[in-house]
């Protein structure tokens, strides 16, 4: 896939989430057949620039590119400020947040409470724009901030007009947060609408999902979130389908170990021993839900202190699955939603 001057391996993108897409989960799900992972948002304040959690989210070093960072604000000189800053630390693709339906950053007018603004929107897309004209920017944004203010073609145009190079769109209002279930049609009538590439978000969980939504809103790409958090082979089984018309069979128990634990010492690595220990946990959790047995593990484990008891108990859960099953074996479907 052609993207903003880039050739992707395939039209499937990580969704940016604060808190996980850092970059041993970024590294990983390109690993596993994601053609674009997008950073966790970065801030526009200046003043954070040096802060470790700052630094970290801006380490890019020996990944795969293209390098696309986030960054989210309401000024649109802090903004254009923090593209360049991101722009000369060998960010590729920019792209701003105006999806995020969390209060705190809705309570700044940041993320998707921009959307109730049209004309601050436009200032900020155009100062972006403007502060790196070598590198293309794009944006993620909702179908609106409430149901009786679905604005998306609106916003779409505007993006366009100020010289975004691609939009992101997730399938839910800022009022619906992650409830219900996600809705397309405005996704395709932003398709309709402009000449920019789209990509569509919103639950997509499987590669049928991922295909019926390209084919109902003609989506250049779709971009995968929450269902990837514990599953980054998401991604290859997604490719796979949409080349192939073919599933792949369930990974088998060996596998995914070797894929947890090769996340588990990149996190050690990243973030220190007592972080790594601490940011694994929730990995952990999201590998194992619903596998059998998982609930009393995940109590036990999130108890543990250090690395290596948190190792010792990876391995030996997956050791007694493989004496099960070849295969994972889950006790019940878990809804997951991305």
């Amino acid at each position: 896939m052609e993207f903003c001057g880039f050739t992707l391996r395939n039209p499937l993108f990580l969704a940016p989430m604060a808190g996980v897409t850092d970059r041993p989960f970024r590294q990983l799900c390109k690993r596993l057949g994601a053609g674009l992972a997008v950073s966790e948002m970065v801030t526009s304040n200046s003043l954070l620039y040096g802060s470790a959690k700052t630094l970290r989210r801006a380490n890019h070093d020996g990944e795969v590119e293209p390098i696309a960072v986030q960054i989210a604000g309401a000024e649109p000189a802090m903004l254009a400020e923090a593209a360049r800053y991101n722009v000369a630390n060998g960010a590729q693709i920019i792209d701003i947040n105006m999806g995020c339906p969390a209060k705190k950053v809705c309570n700044v007018m940041a993320g998707s409470a921009l959307m109730q603004d049209e004309a601050l929107v436009a200032r900020i897309l155009e100062a972006v724009v403007a502060a790196v004209p070598d590198t293309p920017v794009t944006l993620k944004f909702r179908t609106g901030w409430n149901r009786q203010h679905k604005n998306a073609p609106r916003i779409a145009r505007i993006a366009q007009e100020s010289g975004i190079r691609a939009v992101a769109i997730h399938g839910r209002t800022r009022a619906d947060q992650y409830t219900g279930e996600a809705e397309y049609d405005t996704i395709a009538q932003v398709k309709s609408e402009i000449r920019i590439p789209v990509i569509a978000n919103g639950d997509i969980t499987s590669p049928e999902k991922a295909k019926f939504v390209l084919d109902y809103t003609r989506a250049d790409g779709v971009m995968i979130g929450r269902a990837a958090q514990g599953r980054p082979w998401l991604f290859r089984e997604i490719e796979h389908y949409l080349r192939t018309g073919e599933k792949l069979a369930p990974p088998r128990v060996g596998e995914i170990h070797a894929i947890l634990m090769g996340h588990l010492q990149e996190l050690y690595a990243f973030y220190g021993e007592d972080t790594g220990v601490k940011v694994a946990r929730k990995h952990i959790s999201w590998y194992t839900r619903g596998l059998t047995g998982s609930a009393a593990f995940r109590k036990a484990m999130n108890q543990l202190p250090d690395l290596d008891l948190q190792q010792r108990a990876v391995n030996d859960f997956f050791r007694h699955l493989a004496e099960r099953s070849e295969h994972l074996e889950y006790e019940a479907e878990e809804e997951l939603a991305a």
